[in-house]
C-alpha cells in the first residue's frame, strides 16, 4: 500500500488538472474558481481577505494573479480600492459554473459512501491539525 502522502499528492494533482479542464471553458481555473467563491460567500470581501482564506491552496502571487483574472474577466469589481464583488454578469455565470461542478463533486465520489466521504475528510483534517500543533514546538 502507497502511503497516504502519495495519494494526497495524486488526488490533489488530479482534482486540479480535472478541475482546470472544466472550467478552461468559463475562462476559470480551480484557484480562480475558489477565488470567485470567497468573494460569493462575503459581501465585504477584501484581497487580504481572498489571500487568508485561500492560503493554503496556493501561495500569494498564484492568488493574485487569480484575483487579477476575474477582475479583467468582468466576474468581479472593485467598489472601492481593496474590495471585490461579484457582477452581475459574474453571479450569473458562476450559476452555470456551480452546474459543472456538483457534476465533477458527483464523479470525483462515485462509489463513496457520505460516511466513507466524512470519516475521510475528519481523519486528513485530524493529521493536519497534529502536524500543524506539532510545527509550533521545538523537536524533541
Amino acid at each position: 500500500m502507497k502511503p497516504i502522502g502519495h495519494w494526497l499528492n495524486r488526488t490533489d494533482h488530479a482534482l486540479t488538472t480535472y478541475m482546470d479542464a472544466m472550467l478552461a471553458e468559463f475562462g476559470l481555473t480551480r484557484i480562480a474558481w475558489q477565488v470567485l467563491n470567497v468573494v460569493k460567500d462575503d459581501p465585504a470581501a477584501t484581497d487580504t481577505k481572498v489571500l487568508t482564506v485561500l492560503a493554503a491552496n496556493a501561495d500569494a502571487g498564484c492568488l493574485t494573479a487569480a484575483v487579477e483574472t476575474v477582475l479583467t474577466d468582468g466576474w468581479v469589481a472593485r467598489p472601492e480600492p481593496g474590495r471585490l464583488t461579484l457582477t452581475e454578469d459574474g453571479r450569473a455565470r458562476l450559476a452555470r459554473v456551480a452546474e459543472r461542478v456538483h457534476a465533477f463533486r458527483e464523479l470525483s465520489t462515485a462509489g463513496i459512501s457520505r460516511d466513507e466521504y466524512r470519516i475521510a475528510v475528519s481523519v486528513l483534517e485530524r493529521m493536519t491539525r497534529n502536524l500543524e500543533g506539532a510545527a509550533e514546538q521545538p523537536a524533541r
